[in-house]
């Protein structure tokens, strides 16, 4: 199948973000990153913010049936928890920009497994501890003594979202078509080097 779409999953702090833009850049595409949970908030009415910490309060199944068996009357969508609404609505929102758009790279959002049945070219980008401890302290302006907590907990955050949501693990890269270790190879190389990969495979199937 041909692959005309880029989903990238990352480790906070491996400049997953800086790295879609580059390559959409690249492409001449359009990168969508944390648009998405805005277009959502919009929809939904909640601040961007709250929505994102509700990514964390991934409900247990014990929980998820407890909340059914008390509300019968509402729709299976009503009853869902907002982590779960979340994700629906993001997916909606991805899919109509797929179907308004052939090509663009998506940061995030389980865009690999919301995207898949469509055909897209997934990358995960991940990075060692003090590189990315190094990115978030002097690129984000995060505080040095607040640094590694706020990494830990963006990392379980994705994580959670990713695995509770697709079923799958986010950090098994068996699952990427391309895996990138930006502190080996910088920001720049790896965006070219998606470019490269991306632009290869699908040759094979426009030949």
């Amino acid at each position: 199948m041909k692959k005309t779409i880029i989903t990238i999953e990352r480790q906070y702090g491996s400049g997953g973000s800086i790295i879609g833009q580059l390559a959409a850049d690249k492409l001449g595409i359009n990168c969508y990153n944390r648009q998405i949970l805005e277009m959502t908030a919009e929809r939904c009415g909640i601040a961007p913010n709250y929505l994102e910490s509700a990514e964390e309060n991934v409900p247990t199944s014990f929980l998820y049936s407890l909340l059914l068996s008390a509300n019968p009357a509402r729709t299976m969508e009503e009853n869902l928890p907002l982590s779960d609404k979340v994700f629906l609505m993001e997916s909606r929102i991805i899919n109509e920009i797929a179907d308004k758009e052939k090509s663009f790279v998506l940061v995030g959002r389980c865009g690999s497994y919301i995207l898949e049945d469509r055909g897209c070219f997934s990358v995960f980008i991940y990075a060692d501890r003090e590189s990315r401890l190094k990115r978030a302290i002097e690129q984000y302006n995060t505080e040095e003594k607040k640094a590694e907590s706020i990494m830990k907990k963006a990392d379980k955050r994705r994580e959670t979202f990713y695995n509770v949501n697709t079923g799958r693990v986010w950090q098994d890269k068996d699952q990427y078509s391309l895996c990138l270790n930006s502190a080996e190879l910088g920001d720049e190389l790896c965006a070219e080097i998606i470019v490269k990969a991306y632009t290869e495979y699908n040759k094979r199937f426009s030949e």
